[in-house]
């Protein structure tokens, strides 16, 4: 995930339609991000199929169907197991399928078949192999040919990077094609993670109005932008805003190319495309050096008073003196998109955030996942109290699989990106005492420790101790902000967003 090596698949496990149906809106999640998840069910007896007999965890009909039905829109192949027979040809076909197209896939299987033998299962199992993609030769040659010779010509260039560079495993490629033309590199707000951060041409994120500073304005101004692997949504568009004009972009799909008004370019693979465009494109550092010379270096937060409340520019200032390769940040829905937008990674630090489907409370499990997979990394997690409230009985997870994971819980109740978008009584949430709430979960079992912040000088301390005595404990430090304080960038997206929800049906 982020830079860290993907482990190529995960799994989860869960009873017939009552567990399947909780754990759709997960699927779901990982079917927006493009992420190879199999979902295992146990299904019913397999001489109940075909009957007219109500089970159990069911809505009470004799229908086994229900379940299926709600995952064939968020998977992409669904096996459903009821004799053993052909049940090797459908776990490879759903496992392969899952794996090349990069999405989940549902497994249900009869509860009464696991642990019989069966012929075709006798032996060892074959390590699994998937046949490259190979790109159309004659149609690479000619999309490189056309893009290169719109490249070429173009005064002051410049490339993006999106989140579909992570399902067309395109990062290496992205960084070859960055090296050889010096053009300047950002990435959109979804892609955050996938372009090196460290890069000597990287410009920061491009988010239309809400780029980070002097980002945007080098993007839009530019008469030729190569978008690799995006998604434009009305969200990373800040409410359709962005001035991004059609005939000057050249959009780098996993299999397909497409440049301005003009051809497209079908089995043409990212990879290949990135690696082989690196090769043809002449040396050109112009928007670079544009964006040296206007470039001023972010403001610095003002002077505080002692003992004054914590602002959030400087709970992520000492948020960004954390980050290292050896770390990894997850996001949560909500302003932490914002504030962790805004941290800059150095090499190796993975970041994590769900900018497509945007499942608050989606970030506790994520935490609990990335870590469990990335043992080398320690994890540090921006969470806002509404999110946390969702799904905070992950903490005990995490708490029991020994997890090191730094959890900042920023409580400024209530749902502060739904206030900025369309306030109302429903955004003030009940507040909770977070920290007696994990203390009560840890109940004095593994390791956990926790602190509650009001100050710079307690949050100084919280890290400190976080960093050094309990750098093997799972340490959980809850932020009290202001519930106005949030990032400028929230209160501008938050206004464009709501302006696009809310324009009037057309005249018909």
């Amino acid at each position: 995930m982020g830079t860290h090596v993907p482990r190529g698949v995960g799994a989860c496990v869960v009873t017939f339609t009552v567990g399947g149906l909780s754990v759709l809106n997960a699927i779901a999640g990982a079917y927006s991000e493009n992420l190879p998840v199999i979902c295992i069910v146990g299904g019913p007896n397999s001489n109940d199929y075909g009957t007219s007999k109500i089970l159990h965890h069911t809505i009470g009909l004799p229908d086994f169907s229900q379940e299926l039905r709600c995952f064939q829109t968020v998977t992409c192949t669904q096996a459903v197991l009821n004799n053993l027979d052909d049940a090797h040809e459908l776990i490879d076909t759903a496992i392969s399928t899952a794996l090349k197209e990069s999405k989940p896939a549902y497994i249900s299987i009869g509860c009464n078949l696991p642990g019989i033998p069966h012929p075709t299962f006798a032996r060892d199992p074959v390590p699994f192999f998937l046949a490259p993609k190979v790109s159309n030769q004659l149609g690479l040659e000619a999309a490189v040919e056309a893009a290169a010779e719109f490249l070429n010509k173009s005064v002051k260039p410049v490339i993006v990077g999106g989140p579909k560079v992570r399902v067309a495993k395109a990062q290496k490629a992205f960084v070859e094609l960055a090296d050889a033309c010096g053009y300047p590199i950002a990435v959109m707000p979804s892609g955050k993670g996938l372009v090196p951060e460290h890069h000597p041409s990287f410009i920061g994120t491009y988010w239309g109005a809400v780029s980070s500073g002097f980002c945007g304005e080098i993007v839009e101004s530019a008469d030729a932008y190569v978008f690799v692997g995006p998604i434009f949504n009305d969200y990373s568009s800040v409410g359709y805003s962005l001035l991004i004009k059609k005939e000057k972009l050249i959009v780098v799909e996993p299999n397909r190319v497409t440049i301005g008004n003009g051809p497209s370019f079908g089995w043409v693979f990212m990879t290949d495309f990135l690696s082989a465009l690196a090769k043809k494109l002449k040396m050109n550092c112009t928007a670079l050096e544009n964006h040296h010379r206007i470039y001023v270096p972010p403001g610095v937060a003002l002077k505080r008073e002692k003992n004054e409340l914590l602002r959030v520019n400087i709970l992520f200032k000492h948020i960004q003196e954390m980050l290292s390769g050896n770390t990894a940040v997850i996001a949560e829905t909500g302003d932490s998109w914002f504030n962790c937008q805004k941290l800059h990674l150095p090499e190796n630090c993975g970041f994590e955030f769900q900018m497509q489907y945007g499942s608050i409370g989606w970030s506790v499990g994520a935490t609990l996942g990335y870590a469990q997979a990335a043992k080398d990394k320690r994890i540090i997690a921006c969470i806002g109290d509404g999110s946390f409230q969702v799904t905070a009985q992950d903490i005990s997870t995490m708490i029991r699989c020994a997890q090191k994971n730094i959890i900042f819980l920023i409580n400024n109740g209530g749902y502060t990106i739904e206030v900025e978008i369309h306030d109302g009584p429903y955004n003030v949430i009940k507040n909770w005492d977070y920290t007696g709430l994990v203390n009560a979960i840890h109940n004095g079992e593994g390791k956990c420790w926790t602190a509650k912040v009001k100050t710079e000088e307690d949050l100084i301390e919280a890290i400190t101790t976080a960093t050094t005595t309990h750098k093997d404990s799972l340490c959980f430090i809850e932020v009290f902000l202001h519930k106005d304080d949030t990032s400028k960038e929230l209160l501008e997206w938050g206004s464009r967003v709501s302006a696009a929800n809310s324009r009037p049906p057309n005249p018909q």
